[in-house]
């Protein structure tokens, strides 16, 4: 039976469940990078790390600095901890900040006759050794073992076992894992203006095609992965992306009130500050109540905004942040015009799309 279509289906939707624990957990780390670093740089300026030892915005952008190294440990320890509980949970860090050691990992190529460099599993890692971690844990947690050693089994057995036996395989995997990404950041990093406009759009319409669901999760922790290796781009284009729908909801809003009778009035306030604090959830109210109508122009004005950051080359050190962190963007006044862009792409499309709805008039004699 499980091996016919519902299991299958039911399988992944078991994954998408325990990738998507891994990125709740994460997010309050990405968070708390983003602000740390952006009032450290905001403070300091690019000399906050490295320079001025002991100042305030040096201890700012540190504190951001080790809460994004941790971020991509904690997303693997987490995906384990999904699918196995409090046993996964310590092998699935150690052994994800394993692959995320260079050290470790051209040793390990070398065995093999390949040279990784400096190179990272990075998230991709994180998310695969994760799920191995997290099967073999569970499968662990299931020996019959002795009487006398049950009671060290979930403390000490199974999480120091899974440790000692993935070790070996988890860095032997992730050789193909840090070349694939370093790969990818070498596309990046000599791509052509066409490739990176088809980038910029496909990252913004996923930001948008479920506001806060899996896919934008996928997008964003995409980005968020790749600021360790210097690549700011995509975090621009992502942030952009995310707070497109909300702002272009809102003015749309605010512009056509007559198409919006099924939402409260005040909504296009507060979707607005939740897009100036870049959470895209902000426009669920507009898609809830009529998808088919206002998710396409979310998704198409993320795309244009997208695309656009990409194009014009906008980076953005910080992984949150919003509106607070436009300064970090190497060109300000480029990262929000693209904002404007991707939003006023928005407001026009739901705008067109959306019937207007007349009010009935008042009976006569009233």
């Amino acid at each position: 039976m499980d091996g016919g279509p519902t299991g299958k289906r039911g399988t992944l939707r078991s994954v998408r469940a325990d990738l998507m624990t891994g990125v709740t957990y994460m997010i309050p780390f990405v968070t708390i990078a983003g602000v740390f670093q952006a009032v450290g740089y905001t403070l300091g300026g690019s000399t906050a790390i490295g320079g001025d030892i002991g100042t305030l915005p040096w201890y700012s952008v540190t504190v951001g600095s080790i809460a994004l190294n941790a971020m991509v440990p904690i997303l693997g320890g987490f995906v384990a901890y999904a699918v196995a509980d409090r046993p996964g949970l310590a092998p699935g860090f150690a052994l994800t900040a394993l692959v995320q050691d260079p050290r470790l990992l051209q040793q390990t190529g070398e065995l093999v006759g390949v040279n990784t460099g400096d190179a990272q599993a990075g998230y991709l890692g994180a998310l695969i050794v994760g799920l191995l971690v997290g099967v073999v844990t569970q499968r662990a947690k299931s020996w019959d073992a002795p009487p006398e050693i049950r009671p060290l089994l979930s403390v000490l057995v199974v999480p120091v076992g899974v440790t000692a036996v993935l070790a070996p395989v988890v860095l032997t995997l992730g050789v193909p894992l840090a070349l694939t990404m370093n790969y990818v950041e070498f596309l990046l990093r000599g791509a052509s203006l066409p490739v990176l406009l088809v980038v910029g759009a496909t990252l913004g319409a996923m930001m948008a095609a479920d506001l806060g669901g899996p896919v934008n999760k996928v997008a964003y922790v995409f980005a968020v992965g790749l600021l360790p290796e210097l690549l700011f781009r995509p975090m621009a284009a992502v942030m952009v992306a995310g707070m497109v729908p909300p702002l272009g909801m809102a003015a749309s809003h605010l512009l056509a009130p007559s198409r919006y009778p099924d939402v409260d009035g005040n909504q296009s306030r507060a979707a607005a500050i939740a897009g100036l604090s870049f959470i895209t959830e902000g426009a669920l109210a507009y898609t809830t109540q009529g998808p088919g109508r206002s998710s396409p122009a979310c998704v198409l004005g993320s795309a244009v905004g997208g695309a656009a950051s990409m194009g014009l080359g906008v980076t953005m050190p910080a992984p949150h942040g919003g509106i607070l962190v436009v300064p970090l963007a190497n060109d300000p006044l480029a990262f929000l015009g693209c904002i404007a862009l991707g939003a006023a792409t928005t407001a026009a499309t739901a705008t067109v799309r959306r019937p207007k709805i007349d009010t009935p008039p008042t009976p006569q004699g009233e």
